[in-house]
């Protein structure tokens, strides 16, 4: 079978996957956070937190709720890793120097999941998975409950109250993340991704010099490592090591788990709006993006343009044999259009256009379909936006979901739309112009060099994760700029989405007249397409032309 063939098969089955389980998983979410009823084990835990699980919240005290939750999990984690010397299954290793703890617990807290160190070299068994696991499922959940958060605003009305941040935080845990990590981790393990305690193996490599390699519960943390789109591999190879993704079956098992939740949450939304067509055009717009930087990373990737992989053949540099260039495309666009930042290949090694658009698919805000609940919030800020441009051509009052979109919402989406630009551009002015920040650049003189400080803001401000592997970051600069930059890219758009929700939620809902816009229509699927690309290119253009682009052309 040729390459082309075999992709194209790849992509078939992965699309008709996510199709087969989008509306059964997408109902089920929607029935999970409706219901009224909550399971023992949950009452068990309300009870010992002290939770009221009937008290609603309004957008601010939701707000509070995730800070407070945030900076508990982002301090335990730093503390785990000061003291893992002393702590069991630590394999003998120090604790962790406390800028790159601190960069590493802002990493996993914000869903970004960035790794300045080598894991297997840094961290014990037990951090990785009492730890760094148990912030993939935390992180993730809170994803996930802002985004409920932001759809009960659409969905209430002559209402101050968003639900309840414990409960939401609680069932998207319990109900949803665990039960698919259990039988994702059985099917990882029987494709044979490691899973144990093993202190380590001693290996010969291929130039005779012996090499310890770590064991330890790998498939059960890379299996919540991609469906709660956080990155972070149990080693530094990341999904390119052979215990973590074995084969070109787990490699589309792993592609499949990170869209997995982003994709059928549209579904979610519809239900919980009253209108599944809602739902299908969110779809729409995301699946349109994704398709459109598939094809662009593939072909650029394909056509291998450079001297030196002409004559080689293909451009492979960076790339496992047992995936390809196909495979590798692939999962690259994936986990940048979904906040995942795992790879399976090196982004840096990518042909100039290929990591280019990688990198601006990162730019788009991750929404194509976006991280565990990230993409659909930024997504429906998005489509605010695009129904006031729309409102603007044609003389009317914006409205979305029968909500009128006022002076204070257009301020919110504005704040949010602009906080992630901010973050990425000045820290990498502020990078670029320090001497101590340039001599961590490998290509430091080139649009190369420029381009991998670039993408390492971007990763952080969109809580990414995935890097240029030329930078080296971890010194104290890069571990305080990028935590910081992890930090406000993640929890500063969520306090502007939920005091959206809010004015949303107090809204009296107005009726749809002839003039009002249909946003379930191919018109304004293509509008607001439009209006992603387009405010992302204009944010971000002059900065691409310093970098990728110089670098292609």
């Amino acid at each position: 079978m040729s390459d082309t063939a075999a992709g194209l098969l790849q992509v078939g089955l992965l699309l008709a996957c996510l199709a087969a389980v989008y509306r059964p998983l997408g109902g089920y979410m929607a029935r999970v956070y409706t219901s009224d009823k909550d399971l023992a084990f949950e009452r068990a835990t309300y009870k010992l937190f002290g939770v009221d699980a009937k008290a609603d919240q309004t957008w601010a005290v939701y707000a509070r709720s995730v800070i407070a939750f945030s900076v508990v999990g982002l301090v335990l984690l730093f503390l785990l890793q000061r003291v893992q010397h002393w702590l069991p299954l630590s394999l003998g290793l120090p604790n962790v120097e406390s800028g790159l703890a601190f960069n590493t617990a802002a990493s996993f807290v914000s869903n970004t999941n960035w790794q300045n160190y080598v894991p297997e070299a840094t961290l014990g068994h037990l951090v990785q998975f009492a730890g760094l696991a148990v912030q993939n499922f935390l992180s993730a959940a809170v994803g996930m409950a802002v985004a409920v958060a932001v759809i009960r605003g659409f969905a209430r009305s002559k209402t101050d109250r968003l639900g309840n941040f414990w409960v939401d935080l609680t069932r998207t845990t319990l109900r949803i993340l665990l039960p698919i990590a259990v039988v994702g981790t059985l099917v990882l393990v029987a494709l044979g991704v490691v899973q144990n305690f093993s202190g380590g193996h001693e290996i010969t490599s291929v130039v005779g010099q012996s090499q310890t390699v770590p064991g330890g519960p790998v498939a059960s943390q890379e299996v919540i490592k991609e469906l709660g789109t956080n990155g972070g591999g149990y080693y530094n190879a990341n999904s390119a090591h052979p215990f973590e993704n074995p084969n070109p079956l787990s490699n589309l098992f792993e592609i499949f788990l990170l869209l997995l939740i982003p994709v059928c949450i549209t579904r979610t939304f519809g239900l919980m709006v009253k209108d599944k067509r809602q739902g299908y055009a969110i779809l729409g717009v995301m699946g349109t993006l994704w398709a459109a930087f598939t094809f662009a990373a593939t072909f650029f990737e394909n056509q291998g343009a450079g001297t030196a992989t002409h004559a080689a053949g293909a451009a492979m540099e960076g790339k496992e044999t047992r995936f390809g260039e196909w495979a590798s495309a692939l999962f690259a666009t994936s986990t940048t259009g979904t906040s995942t930042g795992a790879v399976n290949s090196m982004h840096d090694s990518f042909t100039p256009l290929g990591g280019g658009t990688a990198l601006f698919h990162m730019m788009l805000g991750e929404v194509s379909p976006g991280g565990v609940g990230t993409g659909l919030y930024g997504m429906l800020i998005l489509a605010i936006l695009t129904v006031f441009v729309a409102g603007l051509m044609v003389g009317r009052t914006p409205e979305y979901l029968k909500k009128k979109i006022t002076a204070r919402e257009m301020k919110l989406v504005s704040l949010y739309i602009l906080t992630t630009p901010a973050v990425v551009l000045v820290g990498a002015s502020i990078a670029m112009g320090l001497a101590v920040a340039r001599a961590s650049i490998l290509n430091v003189d080139s649009p190369h060099g420029f381009s991998e400080v670039l993408y390492a803001f971007t990763s952080a401000g969109n809580n990414n994760g995935s890097a240029f592997a030329g930078l080296s970051g971890n010194i104290p600069f890069y571990n305080v700029a990028l935590g910081l930059a992890m930090l406000l890219g993640r929890f500063v758009p969520i306090v502007f989405a939920l005091a959206l929700a809010g004015s949303l939620a107090r809204q009296q809902p107005v009726p749809v007249t002839q003039g009002t816009l249909p946003t379930h229509r191919a018109l304004f699927v293509t509008m607001l397409v439009g209006v992603v690309v387009i405010v992302t290119g204009l944010t971000y253009f002059p900065a691409l032309t310093l970098g990728p682009l110089a670098e292609g052309l």
